[in-house]
């Protein structure tokens, strides 16, 4: 019998090359992974894709060859890039008959169809609103709700690498990193068990996972100097986490994405959620394990801190999607 076809989305991301080598191993999918980028075609086979294609949410003139013959989406994009999957739900949409399942990763906290977020009222700061960026990834997945489709939805606490990508410079030459989250605790989240989760929901399928929504965090909140701690043993050096206020975090990264590091810093995602386990059946990765051990595509945390980053400091990358 012919295997169903999945299209991963961002398959050259952390999320998406996990993904790609996990559902490969298993063998219940013909592997259908996106590239952007003609110098990533060969790692992409060597994770074991069955087949590779070009792909743009920019550009729907790829978006015929990358869905034919697919009943299984994994939907994952950038951050500035809400406005092309917006356009490319639309598609989705019309689809929707021979694309059983659509699976979206976002972020816990603005939605409205399992909670009630009123998008004018911040968690914590009279006056202010929900951050507009978890805004934006409430409306990624509710795009791909109003369309009809089968959708479940994987909201993510804060990536644990994403959290020092931007020092890495600093982490290598001085052995510091800094942000404003101090003694604050966040349960962050490794990539892989996202790609863990996302390929148990999509081998069990929409029967099961149609219309669901979970909340996948790490094992346990961790604190900046934790963090700090962590890293150091995986390096095998001293790292020291040294304090910003958020006024100099905002200059270095725009409004948009200090209005979200509020949230990291007001306890909101400090929480464990069970919904790791109760789909894989064992906890989420610790920080420390995450760095030191590899994943389905063969890295090591550690390894990974050091790849490419779409934030950088000195650079607002919202100031485009705000508008």
């Amino acid at each position: 019998m012919s295997r169903p076809t999945v299209l991963i989305t961002s398959a050259t991301g952390r999320i998406g090359r996990e993904l790609v080598a996990r559902l490969a191993q298993a063998g219940d999918f013909t592997v259908r992974a996106c590239y952007f980028s003609e110098d990533k075609v060969e790692m992409l086979k060597s994770l074991g894709a069955d087949e590779v294609v070009k792909f743009d949410l920019s550009d729907p003139a790829t978006w015929d060859a990358a869905l034919d013959g697919v009943s299984a989406v994994y939907s994952a994009s950038l951050d500035p890039m809400l406005e092309g999957h917006l356009n490319f739900s639309k598609e989705l949409g019309r689809r929707k008959e021979a694309i059983t399942h659509v699976v979206r990763i976002s972020c816990m906290g603005a939605d409205t169809n399992t909670a009630s977020y009123d998008a004018d009222t911040h968690a914590s700061r009279p006056g202010a609103a929900v951050p507009l960026m978890l805004q934006h990834y409430w409306w990624g997945e509710k795009s791909l709700i109003d369309e009809g489709l089968n959708v479940t939805a994987l909201r993510n606490n804060f990536f644990m690498n994403h959290l020092l990508k931007t020092d890495c410079e600093e982490i290598e030459s001085k052995g510091t990193f800094s942000n404003p989250l101090g003694h604050i605790r966040n349960s962050f989240v490794a990539t892989r068990d996202i790609a863990e989760a996302a390929a148990v929901v999509l081998t069990e399928g929409p029967a099961r996972h149609g219309n669901k929504f979970y909340d996948i965090t790490g094992p346990a909140p961790q604190n900046m100097a934790e963090i700090a701690t962590d890293l150091g043993r995986a390096m095998n050096k001293d790292i020291t986490y040294v304090p910003q206020s958020m006024t100099d975090f905002e200059a270095d990264f725009g409004s948009t994405r200090a209005e979200f590091f509020e949230y990291l810093t007001n306890g909101f995602y400090t929480r464990c959620s069970p919904d790791f386990y109760n789909l894989t059946g064992h906890k989420p990765t610790s920080y420390y394990d995450y760095l030191t051990t590899k994943g389905a595509s063969g890295e090591t945390g550690l390894e990974e801190l050091w790849q490419g980053n779409l934030w950088k400091k000195g650079e607002d990358a919202m100031k485009d999607a705000v508008k």
